[in-house]
């Protein structure tokens, strides 16, 4: 049967339009539906559906406020037929047509998910007009509540693991200044697989390190982990450079679900008393180096992402000599990876540098705040990886005992 459908625009009496679907395969009944809606003096719009079938397109995308709903349709009948308009549009009201015949009928629907039931044949236009409402209120409430329930759970899941992916910096007699950021690619996204992590060696030497697990989500995330983790424990264990990405890598081989996940990564080591960092890069781009001349890209030898070759060990390492104060940052590439205003070029490092240089001065924290928010206004939404930034400071470097 063709479907029928009834608009009544909102004019001259105020009030809201409830977009109502109709699932009726009675016409009789259909057209008694369609009176008592007119004299309940709501603003409505009405689409009739005689069967379940017919109904699921718009169940399934269409903006509905309630389901008018018989419980003896051709292709699904009694409590069956709630269960399966609940599953197809969960947090839509739904309000059963039973017959005078049918005691338990509604009480069963509305154990089954209705918001409540009508008895054909004993419908006038003011209780059709306050079960409708009530419907319609009670189903948004859930669907706030349901709302605000994922987001505290999505919450709980980020500040989880936030705590494994940006642990806090272990630094005992350091003056380096540690400031990280990370943000999801989107919003209300969960964090991904980049991770950070900063800490002091009993030599009083600081280590950091700044990978990207290949991927996005949970997964993506909790490799990350794995991965942030094992490098503390391994670098409070004594190892260092081609040894120590070597470990990481068997891990990420052990862990991984699939062998086209990989990890870059930069593992620094910075010598306040020698004036030295030393930089291994394994599939990552180089750090900046900023001074009181500027804030330029560090030349870095490269070596490949772990993962990519296991066991090829190829990770040269490059030694940087550092001023007495000035600041080093990392970076994932979801900073710049972002495109560059309206042109739909990419920022690329270039472009990061040129915004960089058009900060003003201010805190580190305040600097690295001003930067993504550019970098995200030029981006405009279009590019949604995440993106990690580690920037360690330093002054008045500390002279030998």
């Amino acid at each position: 049967m063709t479907a029928v459908t009834t608009a009544v625009p909102e004019s001259a009496s105020e009030g809201p339009v409830y977009r109502i679907l109709l699932i009726e395969d009675d016409p009789g009944d259909a057209l008694l539906v369609e009176e008592l809606l007119h004299d309940t003096g709501m603003l409505f719009a009405l689409t009739t559906r005689t069967a379940l079938a017919e109904a699921r397109t718009e169940l399934a995308g269409s903006p509905i406020d309630c389901v008018l709903l018989d419980l003896h349709l051709p292709d699904v009948s009694g409590v069956d037929a709630v269960t399966a308009v609940r599953g197809l549009a969960p947090h839509t009201a739904v309000i059963v047509l039973t017959g005078l015949s049918e005691d338990r009928a509604g009480t069963e629907a509305m154990a089954a998910g209705a918001q409540d039931y009508l008895v054909k044949g004993k419908v006038e236009a003011d209780l059709l007009r306050r079960t409708l409402r009530y419907a319609v209120y009670r189903s948004r409430t859930e669907r706030a509540s349901a709302q605000a329930q994922a987001t505290r759970l999505r919450a709980e899941e980020n500040a989880r693991l936030e705590r494994g992916l940006l642990p806090q910096p272990m630094l005992d007699t350091s003056t380096v200044k540690v400031t990280s950021r990370y943000l999801p690619g989107a919003a209300m996204a969960l964090l991904g697989g980049d991770f950070l992590d900063v800490v002091e060696g009993d030599d009083g030497l600081v280590h950091a390190v700044v990978g990207d697990v290949s991927g996005h989500g949970p997964d993506a995330a909790a490799l990350g982990v794995c991965l942030r983790i094992a490098w503390r424990s391994l670098v409070l264990g004594g190892h260092r450079g081609d040894d120590l990405l070597h470990l990481m890598e068997r891990l990420l081989i052990a862990e991984r679900d699939s062998q086209q996940l990989f990890a870059t990564c930069t593992l620094l080591t910075l010598d306040q008393r020698s004036g030295t960092a030393v930089l291994h890069l394994a599939g990552h781009h180089e750090p900046l180096l900023t001074t009181t001349e500027g804030t330029q890209e560090v030349s870095a030898e490269h070596g490949i992402a772990l993962g990519i070759v296991p066991g090829e060990c190829s990770w040269p390492s490059t030694v940087v000599p550092l001023p007495a104060a000035g600041a080093l940052t990392v970076y994932t590439d979801g900073l710049i990876e972002g495109h560059n205003g309206t042109k739909g070029e990419r920022l690329g490092v270039e472009g990061l540098l040129a915004l960089i240089g058009n900060l003003p001065s201010a805190d580190p924290a305040d600097q690295v705040d001003l930067l993504i928010k550019e970098t995200q206004a030029l981006n405009a939404g279009r590019h949604s990886d995440d993106l990690a930034v580690l920037r360690l400071d330093w002054s008045d470097r500390p002279t030998r005992p």
